[in-house]
């Protein structure tokens, strides 16, 4: 297509310019992924936004096109030696790029680091706040700086930053290792019933399938009756087996069925008390950490009391407060805290030259915590983890450090940064983007957030669909001429006769109400909620009132613990829940418990559905075709043509993680990986197998033509067509499509997946089951980083779920959504300490006509902006 370039209509820019410089960023031939040769000029100096539907193309033009080859052209101005300690990626498909800027990623982020990340950490306050307690600290009597100052051995020094530090040997507290607790295994809960033998499952603490009867044949050898009931056994003898940190080695001769060979082997033994103690401290799987927690006990360490720190640093105060207390404070409290702090009788007797230091460390921090408190981060504390923020709050968080920045010149490419957001919270985060642009930078985002379209300066709209139907530039202009575009669904939506969420016309009646009393959690106190069965709730509220703490938590925990001790089904997708392996911390899994005092009506759910927006694999290997267990039936399928037959293969020879079919070379990756001494790891095709992942006898076998290899390259919609008479495959596939997953290739790695993407899959994958029952789904924001029309598709079967008989719950922002809602229950009024309250329920229209609170007048605007339209049937 011929270039899209501004013309009269484009904005000024702000500052001189070289001649000849006429503010555009010019792309000529942009071929990566599904774009199709474009040729696009776009302004600097503005905030322009990158939209369209999913798997159109924005991401592969902004972030894989413009900061990709700003990227390379930065690290050719790297030494070899340095650059081949940078993680390079490859040169973007595009014909040339001229007006381009040095640029900043700001990616959305589905996992918050190491264990010890926190939000003071990544904010860089934790390192500005211990400097201040260690150089403007008031210390002990006889103690202070001053006082040790040449007086005292070296190890009697003033304090360090990292003696205020938990993460660090010289300030952890030696008795907790700087986790503030303590745990110790509950012996009594060793033994699940002691009326039972050792065969038949007396012993609770220890591992399931092999391992357990592993550790089981072990006593057998060592002369133990495993047949007796346990209470049965002497004393000492059940006192060794659960306790003895001894690990005894014995030849153990086991007993199998009489057709399976059953060879000898050396088995070492480890007690109850061993195993728990060693899977919490060392495991990286959830469930295992989990399990081994709950035969524990927890209690704080008696010598921190919680505060992590050594007493020396404790005894370190700042305003009359160590830093344990600063730290536990939201951002918006302790900026008020270090206020106080400025005119504090410690402070004002502190020597001159300290005082000056403390003033000056004050300062900073203060701009540093304005600023996030600016983007609606205030309700943050310093001290919590990094693991239980979203998303779109870890974007923000770096958002901040780059307004503190003060750079000047540069491309800040944003992805999806109103994801995760509440509309109030929206408009802070449109003035931190122009604020970039105000300081001389541009700001290119991609985005679907209506609110965020309506605001930038330029839009660039791609399409008109997804993967090989879209690629091309719709619009390239001002937003206020979006509405002209031909074939755009952005506009569609952006116009005042924008469609309305899919929902029935009238809300529907519960079937009954599941309640919950008492939950008692993070900002939630003695709350009661009420969620009606067989219909479609919306938990809404700014981010931090309180939505996932009573969703996820209270509500789904209440009912997976009622489930389970019933003996029916709860569960995440299985696929999913047989591999997590989480970034909680040990000491996570027992901390922030939400308890819940009463309930009722959980008799009504016979299953809990649980689907986040974590990703679905956490190696190249885990692919969409494996996770949906839809390549199954494409292994069975290739294991069943003459050719397959002829050969002897069965459906394990066309697994790529299995050595018969693999390519020996890549061992089924499809990549391989180069080591350059001065250049960075470079990774390409696999030379022999060319990217296909199998050897060349696994290819022998052909499908209507087509290899397996043939099929994992294929684009969901064009696996429809070519397995549409392959069962469970054509359903899978079918939902994939239907729910806007069309682009998807079968075999793309699950890295690489959004965590929108990767929640749909993940609802597909239970959505292809047969249906059992009353289940109960609990979703966490779905529609976040989706496009309206998607928004629409997701909607749709949230809808025929409820239709079925089901419980749909959501925690939510977007408005269209709550709007298409049977019942909305508000979280509220603010964040942190502020929120945990239900300050508005009932039906949307309700809550909308009554107003009061910030989701409340937000969708009054909404609907007020549809007023007269119809709520469209169920697609």
């Amino acid at each position: 297509m011929p270039p899209s370039s501004p013309s009269a209509s484009a904005p000024s820019q702000t500052g001189p310019r070289d001649a000849g410089d006429d503010g555009l960023i010019k792309v000529r031939d942009a071929a990566e992924h599904n774009l199709r040769h474009v040729d696009v000029n776009v302004p600097r100096d503005r905030v322009v936004a990158f939209t369209g539907v999913s798997g159109s193309g924005k991401s592969s033009l902004a972030f894989a096109t413009l900061y990709a080859e700003a990227q390379q052209r930065y690290l050719e101005s790297v030494a070899p030696y340095a650059r081949r300690l940078i993680d390079q990626g490859s040169a973007p498909k595009v014909g040339s790029i001229t007006g381009l800027p040095p640029a900043v990623a700001l990616r959305q982020q589905h996992s918050g680091g190491s264990t010890r990340s926190t939000v003071g950490t990544v904010s860089r306050v934790s390192n500005v706040l211990r400097m201040l307690y260690s150089r403007a600290g008031t210390y002990p009597a006889g103690r202070t700086p001053e006082d040790l100052a040449g007086t005292f051995p070296r190890d009697a020094a003033p304090l360090d930053s990292d003696s205020f530090s938990p993460n660090t040997a010289v300030g952890a507290c030696p008795t907790c290792s700087g986790l503030g607790r303590l745990h110790s295994v509950d012996e009594s809960k060793l033994v699940g019933d002691d009326s039972l033998s050792i065969r038949e499952g007396a012993v609770a603490a220890w591992p399931g399938a092999w391992q357990g009867k592993n550790y089981r044949d072990i006593l057998a050898e060592l002369g133990i009756d495993i047949d007796a009931p346990f209470h049965t056994l002497p004393a000492e003898r059940r006192e060794w087996l659960l306790t003895t940190d001894e690990q005894p080695t014995v030849t153990v001769h086991p007993v199998r069925d009489a057709h399976r060979v059953a060879r000898s082997y050396q088995g070492t033994y480890m007690s109850p008390r061993r195993w728990v103690n060693h899977t919490f401290a060392t495991s990286k799987a959830a469930h295992l950490r989990a399990k081994a927690a709950s035969f524990m006990t927890e209690e704080l360490c008696p010598n921190c009391h919680g505060k992590r720190l050594k007493p020396e640093a404790l005894e370190v105060t700042v305003a009359g407060q160590d830093i344990a207390y600063a730290t536990s404070l939201p951002l918006a409290q302790l900026s008020a805290f270090l206020d106080a702090a400025l005119d504090h009788p410690d402070t004002q007797a502190l020597p001159a030259e300290r005082r000056q230091a403390g003033h000056a460390l004050i300062a900073g921090l203060q701009e540093q915590l304005s600023t996030l408190t600016d983007l609606g981060l205030g309700y943050l504390a310093t001290a919590r983890t990094t693991s239980t923020l979203s998303g779109g709050e870890l974007q923000r968080l770096h958002m901040a450090t780059q307004l503190r920045s003060g750079l000047f010149g540069v491309l800040y490419v944003l992805d999806e940064p109103s994801a995760g957001l509440h509309a109030s919270d929206t408009e802070l985060l449109l003035t931190a983007l122009r604020r970039l642009r105000g300081g001389g930078n541009s700001v290119f985002v991609v985005e679907h957030n209506a609110q965020v379209l309506a605001a930038a300066d330029w839009i660039v709209d791609m399409g008109p669909g997804a993967g090989r139907h879209g690629g091309r530039v719709l619009h390239n202009g001002p937003a206020r001429e979006l509405s002209g575009a031909p074939g755009s669904v952005t506009a569609r939506y952006l116009s005042a006769e924008a469609p309305a969420a899919p929902g029935p016309e009238e809300p529907r009646t519960p079937r009954a109400w599941l309640r919950l009393g008492g939950v008692t959690g993070n900002n939630l106190h003695d709350l009661d909620a009420e969620f009606p069965l067989a219909t479609l709730t919306a938990v809404t509220g700014v981010s931090g009132s309180g939505k996932s703490t009573l969703v996820r938590r209270a509500l789904a925990e209440t009912v997976r613990e009622h489930l389970h001790g019933d003996g029916a089904e709860a569960d995440r997708p299985a696929t999913e829940a047989a591999e997590e392996e989480d970034s909680i911390p040990a000491w996570a899994l027992t901390e922030d418990r939400v308890t819940v005092r009463s309930s009722s009506g959980l008799e009504q759910v016979d299953r809990l559905v649980v689907v986040d927006q974590k990703p679905i694999g956490r190696t190249p290997r885990s692919n969409l075709a494996t996770y949906t267990g839809l390549f199954d039936s494409v292994r069975k399928l290739y294991a069943a043509q003459p050719t397959a037959r002829e050969l002897g293969y069965t459906a394990s020879r066309f697994s790529f993680n299995v050595p018969q079919g693999r390519c020996p070379h890549c061992l089924g990756d499809g990549v391989v990986s180069v080591e350059l001494l001065f250049l960075p790891t470079e990774t390409s095709p696999c030379p022999v197998c060319h990217g296909a992942r199998y050897n060349p006898g696994t290819l022998l076998v052909r499908h209507r033509e087509r290899t397996i290899a043939d099929v994992l390259a294929m684009s969901v919609e064009e696996a429809r067509e070519f397995l549409h008479d392959v069962q469970p495959a054509a359903r899978i596939l079918a939902l994939l499509s239907d729910i806007g997953l069309g682009y998807l290739t079968l075999g793309q790695s699950a890295t690489t997946l959004s965590g929108g993407e990767a929640q749909r899959i993940k609802l597909v994958s239970e959505l292809h089951r047969a249906p059992r029952g009353h289940s109960l789904y609990l979703l966490d924001e779905p529609t976040s980083g989706l496009h309206p029309a998607d928004v629409d598709l997701l909607v749709g079967h949230l809808q025929r779920l409820v239709d079925d008989g089901n419980t749909v719950v959501v925690a939510e922002h977007d408005l269209r959504t709550v709007a298409a809602a049977d019942w909305l229950m508000d979280l509220g009024p603010g964040a942190g300490d502020e929120g945990g309250r239900i300050v508005a329920r009932g039906r949307p229209e309700d809550v909308a006509r009554e107003g009061g609170t910030a989701t409340a007048d937000h969708l009054a605007r909404y609907l007020a902006s549809r007023a007269g339209g119809r709520r469209p049937e169920n697609a």
